[in-house]
């Protein structure tokens, strides 16, 4: 690359992270200036702007302002305080919004609750920060009953769009409850004595421990998720951003409301993604702008053409997990003229962007910036998992194009601030401490990138057990928690297999049986029960006998390796499909798979 190149890159990088930087420079943590109020000032600048659309109406700002201040009254009606959070179970739609910063005008916490849960996992999310009060809808109410069972404390179930005949006394219309509240916004009064550092969302994570863990967000990085990405995708009033991500992951719910909602903007709702609709509907919604997760744009470049696909007023898709595979064709073949990929986590407080939109670059650092940005990578032992320390005891940082895990810096500051889980030991677990000076703390993403001589960064892999399929992380032993009372099951050994073209990694496992033959019927019917349907297995490999460690541990690396080939399993695969929900994969179904002409 040219110095004039170079020059350029590195202005459009300056010139991106001034305009991120800009918008979250107000952002104290000790400030009284709450997300609430970042809405409200959009209000009384945009207020007769249409702020969202869903499938069944939109509201302007002020019309979602007032909807928003109705739930604020009914929870202040409930006698709820702060120490309380709410459960919001709910699909994508205004009332989604409304609801949570209702909440956060009063100084209540909402726990954001992902919709293909229920049964234990669910009850589990509740559980864990203490949810009595839970508000869902029409599409999801019946999912959270199958958890009451297991909810440890009395739990009242709120229903939007609830039909009378569904009504009952454990289930309560949230319609006109909410419809009688006002609509005048609650006094500041109300939130007196809350700061940034007070939490304003719980939105959960899967990590290697098993269950999803409640990763608290309070004001201040709400506030910085939303305003950076309302910073640097540059968008304004004219602008319509459409997103398909679910709302209860901070994609989504954050990174995909706030370049709408802050800055006069027009946020296009949908439940789902759909393939077959989705560039229709782009065109029909005039959408400018979309918020992406990888596997989406995947799909779309394995659909076959489409009328309108290039018929569209997109000048932006911004999001992350856009494997450098996709990454050339999507922007071609759409006529996509810009992608802002970038990096970070949930509870994170590493992120990194790509701002002049190298393809496969989930974000770059350059030289001159290295002090100034948070984000190290440690020299990483794969056999052990852990950081490689030098003989002085402090760790190694990995050298240009090694592999490491990404690290950052925690400090008492909006940008490195590391607020954790709602679990206080999972919170001790990701911090490294005497890494690059005794008496430092390091926040462990549990990602191992690489970066090149350039600056940018490169994802390589999950740390441990837990992969991503279909969009939302699995945990392994989740699914062997679950998977081990099976009928006829005795031992359950979970992992991920790549699949050649698909993004992330199917789920499968190695069962051993307790003496019959494997029942294809009773095993889906028994995994669509207790699993989510991105965590129930794509592949079932059954296992006479499996190699231990020294230490009685599978060697799941060895299974990793066999994958899902039949020519190399000691033994029998199946694949989920079929009338018995999952049929023997034969060398030709093998086959199939890896050509790309049987879908999984």
């Amino acid at each position: 690359m040219g110095l004039a190149a170079n020059i350029r890159r590195d202005l459009k990088f300056a010139l991106g992270l001034r305009a991120l930087l800009n918008r979250i420079k107000p952002i104290q943590l000790d400030s009284d200036v709450l997300v609430c109020d970042d809405f409200e000032e959009a209000v009384d600048k945009f207020g007769d702007n249409v702020a969202v659309e869903d499938e069944h109406r939109s509201l302007t700002y002020r019309e979602l302002d007032a909807l928003a201040n109705r739930y604020a009254t009914w929870a202040r009606g409930r006698n709820l305080r702060r120490s309380d959070v709410i459960g919001l179970v709910m699909t994508n739609r205004a009332e989604y919004l409304a609801a949570w910063i209702g909440f956060s005008k009063v100084g209540i916490a909402t726990a954001l609750i992902n919709t293909n849960l229920s049964g234990q996992a669910l009850a589990h999310c509740l559980n864990i920060v203490n949810v009595a009060q839970v508000v869902a809808d029409e599409d999801t109410w019946k999912q959270v009953e199958t958890a009451r069972a297991h909810v440890t404390r009395t739990m009242l179930l709120w229903v939007v769009g609830l039909k009378t005949e569904d009504e009952a006394s454990e289930r309560r219309n949230l319609d006109n409850a909410v419809r009688s509240g006002s609509s005048v916004r609650p006094p500041k009064t109300v939130r007196a004595g809350l700061s940034n550092r007070d939490t304003a969302l719980y939105i959960y994570t899967s990590g290697t421990t098993g269950l999803p863990k409640a990763a608290r967000i309070p004001h201040s990085r709400a506030r910085t998720y939303m305003r950076a990405f309302a910073g640097c995708t540059k968008s304004g009033p004219e602008d319509r951003i459409y997103n398909v991500l679910p709302l209860y992951h901070s994609t989504g719910g954050l990174v995909g409301v706030g370049p709408a909602l802050l800055n006069g903007g027009r946020l296009i709702l949908r439940k789902r993604f759909s393939a077959t609709h989705f560039w229709s509907d782009v065109k029909t919604s005039q959408a400018t702008m979309f918020v992406y997760i990888g596997e989406l744009c995947r799909y779309l470049v394995n659909c076959p053409p489409h009328d309108d696909e290039r018929a569209h007023k997109l000048t932006l898709a911004y999001g992350n997990g856009l494997r450098p595979d996709v990454w050339t064709d999507f922007q071609s073949r759409f006529a996509i003229p810009r992608i802002l990929e970038f990096y970070g986590s949930t509870e994170g407080n590493v992120s990194l962007f790509n701002f002049d939109g190298k393809a496969g670059a989930i974000g770059r650092v350059p030289k001159f910036l290295k002090k100034q940005i948070n984000i190290r990578l440690a020299r990483f032992d794969v056999d052990t998992d852990e950081v490689v320390r030098g003989n002085n005891g402090l760790v190694q940082e990995a050298r240009v194009g090694e592999i490491g895990e990404a690290i950052g810096a925690i400090a008492n500051d909006i940008r490195h601030d590391f607020s954790g889980y709602a679990d206080k030991a999972a919170s001790e677990k990701k911090i490294l401490t005497d890494a690059f000076a005794r008496g430092d703390r390091w926040f462990r993403t549990g990602d191992l990138m690489r970066q090149d001589s350039e600056g940018y960064f490169y994802f390589i892999d999950r740390i441990g057990d837990t992969f991503r399929w279909k969009g939302e992380n699995v945990s392994t032993s989740e699914v062997e928690q679950r998977l081990t009372e099976a009928p006829g099951v005795k031992e359950v050994i979970s992992y991920g297999v790549p699949v050649p073209g698909q993004e992330g990694k199917a789920g499968m496992v190695t069962l051993l049986l307790d003496g019959g033959r494997f029942n294809a019927t009773s095993f889906n019917a028994y995994a669509a029960e207790h699993l989510p349907p991105y965590a129930r297995p794509v592949f079932v490999r059954i296992a006479k006998t499996l190699e231990t460690t020294g230490t009685f541990k599978y060697r799941k690396v060895d299974l990793v390796t066999d994958g899902f080939d039949p020519a190399r399993v000691d033994g029998t695969v199946y694949v989920r499909g079929g009338k018995a929900g999952y049929q023997k994969l034969t060398p030709a179904g093998y086959e199939e798979i890896v050509s790309g002409a049987f879908r999984l």
